[in-house]
């Protein structure tokens, strides 16, 4: 969909929130939220710009590990919470994708026992 259609169809992207609690928390290591980033762009056959950028940053029960994955057409971003055992991740972008797709490849990536999402469009 090109810039004129976006308008014309009053639609600016398609966001998918997907919140996960009892994750394998091995999971949530760098090189494995690297991995998921470019699983995932694979799996709803987005088109990534570079490599994921992961960090480790946060003091005490906010310590962990977030990433930032960037697309063509906007960003995955993802937030791990080593405490309580959870992980949060957004996917926003002006090309729509299944968002089935995206939940149920999170859950089993992160072999999640709780699952929560939402998915909106932007316009």
């Amino acid at each position: 969909m090109n810039y004129k259609e976006m308008v014309n169809k009053n639609f600016w992207g398609q966001t998918l929130s997907v919140d996960m609690s009892h994750c394998d928390m091995k999971k949530f290591s760098k090189s494995s939220l690297a991995k998921f980033c470019k699983e995932l762009c694979h799996k709803i056959k987005m088109e990534r710009e570079g490599s994921a950028i992961v960090k480790r940053f946060g003091e005490g029960n906010l310590l962990g590990n977030s990433a930032v994955q960037f697309i063509k057409t906007s960003s995955i971003t993802i937030h791990a919470d080593e405490v309580y055992n959870r992980i949060f991740i957004d996917v926003f972008s002006c090309k729509k994708f299944d968002k089935n797709v995206a939940r149920d490849f999170c859950k089993n990536y992160f072999a999640a026992k709780k699952v929560k999402s939402r998915n909106y469009y932007r316009v």
